[in-house]
């Protein structure tokens, strides 16, 4: 083992070990605690020039170093492979988001699965309704005046208007209004499916005008983003676990997880499903963020990217163990919304 490969060894149990400890690490605790095969002086000369490379620090008067921003990447970098989830641990996983009855459900789910599986805040984004089709349009009576519109996307959201029609419709018309409906809509994008939805009025029979145009408008209404539906956030009692990690901060980062608009743009560059991002301390562009680290990846299926989802927590944290389970998080939330 060369040096380069030795000081390596050294910064990595220094990780583990405050990661686990919460605590400085010290050259005796890593000789005592991990077989790194030199003696302790040895270990001191590595930290001495890891420190001065800037992959350690000590913290005030502490004996002990610390891992900087610069150390953890180094450490992630290094991670030569993601590791799996145990067999039973996939499976649980698979079981618990399979249960979900709707689009609610499962993004409900997901955030409170991988918050506890990972003791971090959790963040996942709803499917990007410009990537969605139109799967069906259901049109129900609900009096002979008002209809209730109920659009499903191929990702499982399912939306709910109700409709005035300021006049009656018989039952005949209404199986007509389902069938334009569908006509137009069924399998396009949803940008597509409001466009044709636009000129229906314009092509319809004349008994059948008015209620279109009411209907139209409302489902144009229904296929624009809403942006206060976009994500879902889970486990912010961990970063209160956790006070010590964000001297003077802890505050910022509450505000900006509650604004979401910082989180989704993390999210947003989580653009491929099978890359898991790590986004350490300094390197968020967000200044509210810089004490944190967001672990973050897509989620979707057949190379269409759906959303993103992601844990945000401490730099300190185990980076190995939360990118398996956000990566394993989003697989199954990918299959189970293109499977529906």
């Amino acid at each position: 083992m060369n040096a380069d490969e030795r000081r390596f060894e050294v910064l990595r149990a220094i990780v583990a070990d405050y990661v686990s400890s919460k605590e400085p690490v010290g050259s005796k605790a890593l000789v005592e605690r991990h077989d790194l095969g030199v003696s302790s002086a040895t270990v001191r000369n590595d930290m001495a020039v890891l420190e001065e490379e800037g992959f350690i620090v000590q913290p005030h008067t502490s004996a002990g170093r610390v891992p900087t921003d610069k150390g953890y990447r180094l450490f992630v970098d290094r991670l030569h492979e993601i590791k799996p989830l145990t067999g039973a641990e996939r499976r649980a996983i698979h079981t618990f988001l399979e249960g979900a009855l709707d689009l609610d459900d499962v993004m409900r789910r997901s955030v409170r699965l991988l918050a506890q599986l990972t003791r971090q805040v959790a963040v996942v984004q709803y499917p990007t309704l410009t990537r969605s089709t139109v799967r069906h349009v259901e049109v129900v009576t609900i009096t002979p005046a008002r209809l209730m519109l109920v659009l499903i996307t191929n990702t499982g959201r399912v939306d709910q208007r109700v409709v005035d029609l300021g006049d009656v419709i018989t039952d005949e018309d209404v199986a007509r209004l389902r069938n334009v409906l569908n006509s137009a809509m069924a399998e396009k994008r949803l940008a597509d499916a409001s466009a044709a939805v636009a000129e229906l009025p314009d092509q319809a029979p004349s008994e059948l005008r008015d209620a279109l145009i009411r209907v139209c408008s409302v489902l144009i209404d229904s296929l624009v983003e809403h942006p206060e539906e976009r994500m879902v956030l889970g486990g912010t009692p961990n970063l209160t676990n956790n006070v010590a990690d964000f001297p003077n901060s802890l505050r910022q980062v509450m505000e900006a997880l509650e604004e979401q608009v910082v989180v989704l743009k993390l999210l947003a560059a989580s653009r491929d499903s099978g890359t898991v991002r790590v986004s350490i301390g300094m390197e968020n562009e967000a200044k509210e963020m810089q004490t944190t680290s967001v672990i973050s990846t897509g989620y979707g299926s057949d190379g269409m990217v759906l959303g993103g989802l992601g844990v945000v927590g401490p730099t300190r944290m185990d980076y190995p163990g939360t990118m398996a389970a956000v990566r394993a998080v989003a697989r199954y939330v990918g299959e189970i919304l293109v499977g529906r």
